[in-house]
């Protein structure tokens, strides 16, 4: 299995727009960060975690020329607003697969009813096969996907393991029954917006003590934002299995 980070930024993304912020300056290709979101392959499969705003340049930045489904993890925009992008694939594929709790078919049908009304519906729209996701095991194709339920502040959110690679985004809090689905990982993919403590999010401090409770062989933090710090000189200080991921960054 191969994931690829198509993004480890936050909502605004690094270089935030207008901002002189010394990480929005840096010359460090790591300190560039669009949304949140990581590639899934694995035998001649190609999934999607999340479809932000970046989604567009996103597939073309990673050379991606077919997609089978994508996945959500919750309704926010950073995570969802790029659902348009999906035309060339659905123009290839059909209705392009998607699996997200029903709260969140139920938003984004709110919000691209244009997409899910399929009465008059216009010709180039993408067309999305809905697919509910509940706190069970699921599969698609070969692969059984583990949904993990979290906390983004009062939010319930999924999180989902494939074998042994964990993705967890926008998390502050894990309940000690979803941590069970966490044991002997590989990798863990988890949060790490700030140095600061958030109300809705891990900062890095937490993100670590996460890593080492879980005890994961590798860490990758992602979702981060510029008070988060340069990628350089953050690296150097965290423990030797954990790592910042950065947009490109291939595991």
């Amino acid at each position: 299995m191969k994931i690829t980070f198509l993004g480890t930024g936050t909502s605004q993304g690094i270089p935030v727009v207008g901002s002189t912020h010394p990480v929005c300056l840096s010359a460090d290709k790591r300190d560039k960060r669009l949304r949140v979101s990581i590639l899934v392959e694995w035998d001649h499969f190609t999934y999607v975690v999340d479809c932000g705003p970046d989604f567009r340049y996103q597939m073309l930045r990673a050379n991606v020329t077919k997609i089978n489904g994508v996945l959500f993890t919750h309704i926010h925009s950073d995570h969802t607003a790029g659902l348009d992008d999906l035309r060339p694939f659905s123009a290839k594929l059909g209705a392009v697969p998607i699996y997200a709790k029903k709260e969140v078919l139920n938003n984004l049908a709110r919000r691209f009813d244009y997409i899910f009304n399929d009465e008059n519906k216009y010709i180039g729209a993408p067309s999305v096969q809905q697919n509910e996701v509940k706190n069970e095991p699921f599969f698609i194709e070969n692969l059984k996907v583990i949904p993990v339920e979290v906390s983004h502040g009062e939010l319930q959110i999924f999180g989902f393991r494939f074998n042994n690679i964990a993705y967890l985004t926008d998390v502050k809090a894990i309940s000690s029954e979803e941590k069970l689905k966490l044991q002997h990982l590989d990798v863990l993919i988890i949060n790490a917006l700030r140095i600061e403590t958030h109300p809705t999010h891990l900062n890095l401090a937490e993100a670590v003590a996460l890593s080492q409770e879980l005890k994961a062989k590798r860490t990758y933090l992602t979702h981060i934002s510029v008070r988060l710090g340069f990628h350089a000189e953050v690296e150097k200080t965290l423990p030797e299995n954990v790592f910042l991921a950065y947009d490109g960054l291939v595991v």
